[in-house]
């Protein structure tokens, strides 16, 4: 069928080596940096301490090496892929070359809900840290002007009934606009759109300020450790999926968040220097990293307080607390390393949705004017801005909630298939030059298919029903436009 005409690896990695409108600029160390910079947010701020009071207990630890393994599987697939097919593409392109257009296209619409909402979704987590850090200082920025205008919480008894569903469980919370939200969106465009070279400078600076809150945390935090807080490490199950075994199980679920994003190191493919070499080092070595990142974080985090005392926005400021008196400067020093922290997730988020539009505009699947190359910049400017103005509408109006959820879905199917690509591909085209390759194929990218698959499962009914939509809308878009105006075609 035409549908599932597929671009040749071999037509693509051709396209890599002679498309040089974007400047490669990027080497291993800015390449792991955009990867930390992406995973190290909200994750390790917030999330940690909320899944171990939640859930997991002291055993979120177990929870976090469960959702690094299957982030593992599907980094080791990415990596063979954007060492291959060193394209700004990400999976849309590694879809493209294996499972054919209209996979390609689900991908690349899917895409949008993983890097667009994603931003905007850590726009206002920064703005509420904003809000206050600022606080302290005096300065209070009016209510209505820091949270979203709405508020939802789809009906439980809605079943699949998409009418109440999208129409029903909408709260006017009486804000007027997330401002601070939007205007990080706004000053983060405007610094993509003056160079890669220069943003990653920028994410350079903000991933070493926020490295040296986290450890500086964990080296003062060990001298605070009461290890009967650790007892017992895995608390008796109270329901299904609250504590015990399955609250491990569903903690790594909802932590996986924290994961997301070292996928969009692989959208800057064609602006590192050897992607060849420096794309699986850039993604593998950034994962490795945060992972024990966070192990060592929680570590701390449950062995200072009691994980019961966690389920708050800022977990990590209450384990401060029980430092004493003395050290109440890390308080402030720890929000000003969440606000470094989830500016650099921003970034590197609003840098990947652009290159995405650039490829499928290049491949004809989206009006030619996102493939648009500033003269000077060497940037994809058009689509840049348009990316930065969604997001901007998309964190002023919506709560956090609404938009965490659909990036967590939208990442997993991305992942899912970027698995079952490398599969494919290995059997299909065998012959191909592989820079990278994935170790154990058989195995891993079956196992990283099945985690992806299993924590899509466990998400809300409402959550899948927005998929659908979504996708629905994709297809209308695909089969309206896309089908006929393909370069393929």
């Amino acid at each position: 069928m035409k549908i599932f005409r597929r671009k040749h690896a071999a037509d693509l990695q051709a396209e890599a080596q002679n498309d040089n409108r974007l400047k490669r600029a990027l080497g291993p160390v800015n390449l792991t940096a955009l990867g930390i910079g992406a995973i190290i947010g909200a994750g390790i701020f917030v999330l940690t301490g909320q899944a171990a009071a939640k859930y997991a207990g002291p055993a979120i630890v177990i929870s976090f090496v469960l959702a690094g393994l299957a982030c593992a599987f599907a980094g080791l697939c990415y990596a063979e892929f954007a060492a291959m097919i060193p394209m700004s593409g990400s999976a849309y392109t590694y879809g493209y070359a294996t499972l054919g257009e209209f996979v390609a296209w689900i991908i690349g619409w899917d895409l949008i809900l993983e890097y667009l909402f994603a931003a905007a979704t850590v726009a206002v987590g920064w703005s509420g840290y904003v809000v206050s850090f600022l606080k302290e200082f005096g300065l209070v920025i009016p209510a209505q002007f820091t949270s979203a205008p709405y508020d939802h919480h789809a009906p439980a008894d809605a079943g699949w009934n998409m009418w109440r569903l999208f129409t029903e469980g909408w709260v006017s919370t009486g804000a007027t606009l997330n401002v601070p939200a939007m205007l990080i969106v706004g000053f983060i465009t405007f610094l993509l759109v003056l160079g890669i070279k220069e943003s990653a400078a920028f994410n350079n600076i903000i991933v070493a300020i926020k490295m040296a809150v986290i450890l500086t945390f964990i080296a003062v935090g060990i001298a605070f450790i009461n290890r009967h807080n650790w007892h017992p490490f895995v608390p008796p199950a109270i329901s299904p999926g609250v504590f015990g075994w399955g609250g491990v199980l569903r903690g790594a679920g909802v932590i996986f968040f924290a994961y997301i994003g070292f996928d969009a190191v692989s959208t800057a493919a064609q602006e590192a220097k050897n992607p060849q070499r420096d794309m699986p080092v850039g993604m593998l070595a950034s994962l490795g990293i945060c992972t024990v990142l966070y192990i060592a974080v929680a570590l701390v985090l449950t062995g200072v307080v009691n994980y019961q005392t966690l389920n708050v926005p800022a977990p990590i400021a209450v384990a401060v607390d029980a430092f004493g008196a003395k050290l109440a400067w890390l308080r402030t020093l720890v929000k000003i390393g969440a606000i470094a922290g989830l500016s650099s997730v921003i970034l590197v988020l609003l840098l990947g949705q652009p290159r995405i539009f650039y490829c499928m505009a290049k491949d004809g699947l989206l009006p030619k004017m996102f493939s648009a190359v500033h003269p000077k910049f060497q940037t994809p400017w058009v689509a840049q801005i348009f990316t930065g103005a969604v997001a901007m509408l998309v964190a002023g109006l919506f709560p956090i909630g609404l938009l965490g959820e659909l990036v967590s879905i939208g990442t997993l199917l991305a992942f899912l298939i970027v698995c079952a690509g490398v599969l494919v591909l290995r059997k299909i085209h065998p012959e191909i030059h592989r820079p990278f390759r994935t170790p154990a194929v058989w195995l891993v990218a079956p196992l990283g298919i099945l985690f992806c698959g299993g924590l899509m499962a466990g998400l809300p009914r409402d959550t899948w029903a927005r998929l659908i939509v979504w996708m629905a809308a994709g297809l209308v878009i695909y089969f309206a436009y896309s089908h006929r105006h393909s370069k393929l075609h």
